[in-house]
């Protein structure tokens, strides 16, 4: 498990000023559990991060790791990373290229204080070369590995002091694009298997979505929101988490009124459009109306059904293979969409555009807020 409780991380400038990297985050992973820290660079994850490994102090706040405490302003206690039960793979997986697949992972062991006989650092090597499907290549040279087999030789250096949790900052982002999705499958079952807990640091939303049990995202030294991968995508709490989870349309208008719990009426320049409302919206308030590319359904005949039905132009269709990608125009307004690759679809063409009530989602304007 690892707690971390009021954490702030700020760094000197060189012109004497400070700049807050993190500012009171508090976060809880669970035993076993793929916790993910996802945001834009600078939001402070990586920051994060490397305080609880023991790389960074930070300014105050609680870190605990598997029920000891590594780290408290109240107390002064702090833990030296080489004394934390963790082991972390960087995004650069810091691999010796002069030693074998063997001895880079032997190379945690001979280091430490408490020293292993030979028969123990040969044990343990293999079981955790045995673990990522390294075992048969012990004697090869680190530099003679593809570059997923080096991402498996840092992780079984990681694994190899058999550590009560993993802590990973953006390992696959050095990887093309192939490989790091088939990278992703594999990291993740193996964390399953092993049950080991892990905190995973990444920009990259797909990474996050598809292998974490719980996904915080961060903006400016905060977590903005915290929850399940779904209910990231699908119900974003903020115009900021709307914006960088996948992609998303964004019309701005005015909330008419509320329509029973979590229910509501906006007006934009399409048009009045019924969807849920996020947080506590209240009738006048400036908000911003949010729906996903493939939520929105097209049609050539307008429907029965005419909520929110608006008459749009096709502009762009681009085939992607698996979908057609295609941008709308709602008058000024411009809504990109995916729909199946079997439409058949023409520039300049009119349809009938429907944004599904259960797909949209009203959130509050961040730019009226600023202006405020």
């Amino acid at each position: 498990m690892i707690e971390v409780r009021d954490l702030v991380k700020t760094f000197a400038e060189h012109r004497g000023d400070s700049v807050k990297a993190v500012e009171r985050v508090s976060f809880k992973v669970e035993d076993g559990r793929f916790y993910t820290l996802l945001g834009p660079s600078g939001c402070g994850k990586t920051t994060t991060l490397r305080c609880i490994a023991g790389l960074e102090k930070p300014d105050s706040g609680e870190i605990e790791v598997s029920g000891a405490k590594v780290y408290s302003s109240i107390n002064g206690t702090f833990v030296p990373a080489y004394r934390r039960p963790i082991g972390m793979v960087f995004q650069s997986y810091a691999i010796w290229p002069h030693l074998t697949v063997f001895e880079n992972v032997a190379f945690p062991l001979r280091v430490g204080k408490h020293r292993f006989r030979n028969e123990e650092v040969r044990k343990k090597v293999g079981n955790a070369l045995e673990q990522v499907e390294l075992g048969d290549l012990g004697e090869r040279m680190a530099t003679q590995l593809s570059g997923g087999q080096q991402q498996r030789l840092a992780l079984a250096r990681a694994l190899v002091r058999e550590p009560q949790v993993l802590l990973l900052d953006e390992p696959l982002s050095n990887l093309d694009a192939k490989l790091r999705e088939r990278m992703r499958v594999e990291l993740r079952e193996l964390q399953r298997r092993l049950r080991i807990t892990t905190l995973y640091v990444t920009h990259d939303q797909i990474e996050a979505l598809s292998m974490s049990n719980v996904i915080a995202v961060m903006s400016a030294g905060v977590i903005v929101q915290e929850g399940l991968p779904r209910d990231i995508y699908m119900r974003p709490r903020t115009q900021f988490v709307a914006q960088f989870i996948g992609s998303t349309n964004q019309l701005g208008g005015r909330l008419l009124r509320v329509q029973g719990e979590g229910l509501g009426v906006v007006r934009t320049e399409v048009g009045e459009i019924a969807c849920g409302l996020m947080n506590d919206l209240s009738p006048g308030a400036d908000v911003v109306v949010v729906v996903r590319p493939e939520s929105i359904v097209l049609h050539r005949k307008r429907p029965a059904e005419t909520i929110n039905v608006v008459e749009g132009k096709v502009a762009t269709v681009m085939f992607l293979g698996e979908y057609l990608d295609c941008s709308i125009e709602l008058g000024k307004n411009v809504l990109q969409t995916h729909q199946p690759h079997s439409l058949q679809l023409r520039r300049g063409e009119t349809l009938w555009v429907e944004l599904p009530p259960g797909a949209c989602m009203a959130l509050p304007s961040e730019n009226s807020s600023k202006e405020s």
